[in-house]
């Protein structure tokens, strides 16, 4: 019998954004990876004024609870939460791959942080032998695909995936993140 794997998606920031949005997200991607796959899509604090502080925790929570070999991935500033977490020291558990999905770069050459920024060193911090990939639309209006270089820099084991006409949301469609992860095996 198949075993089945964990994906945890974090959700963006923004009033609405887990019940109205991302959620749409969620479904393609639950929709493209079929059975053999639990995504699980907790609701972050405070979603219409994401906190550093309070997100991360809420994060750690959902890290604990997954199985080692899960699959975590964030979209916008859920993404970027999500990659700090994991560049602490110690992280709870060791995913198979980091998902990054329109993520903002909060530091050096992209948004100004609310009290942290992520290191230069990124991708030293990061769990090592971790496949990292960085989703993003080339029609974003909402973070400039930019960003997406600046990720290529701080983590240089990134894979980048720009996908031309696609918005923040990805157009709704996560076929290529789904892809991805059912290629991990």
């Amino acid at each position: 019998m198949a075993e089945t794997r964990q994906v945890l998606f974090v959700q963006g920031g923004g009033a609405g954004v887990h019940d109205e949005w991302d959620d749409r997200l969620v479904d393609s991607l639950r929709r493209e990876l079929g059975e053999g796959h639990e995504v699980r899509y907790p609701r972050m604090p405070d979603e219409g004024d994401p906190d550093h502080a309070s997100w991360s925790a809420a994060i750690r929570r959902e890290l604990a609870a997954l199985d080692d070999g899960a699959v975590v991935a964030g979209h916008s500033v859920g993404a970027t939460i999500l990659l700090d977490v994991l560049a602490a020291p110690s992280p709870d558990r060791r995913p198979a791959a980091i998902v990054l999905i329109a993520a903002p770069f909060v530091g050096a050459g992209g948004w100004p942080g609310d009290g942290f920024a992520l290191p230069p060193d990124l991708g030293a911090r990061l769990p090592q032998g971790v496949p990292v990939h960085v989703f993003h639309g080339l029609a974003d209006e909402t973070v400039p695909p930019a960003h997406a270089d600046l990720y290529a820099r701080a983590v240089p084991q990134a894979r980048l995936h720009r996908l031309p006409g696609r918005d923040h949301q990805l157009n709704d469609d996560l076929s290529e993140v789904a892809a991805v992860i059912a290629r991990l095996g």
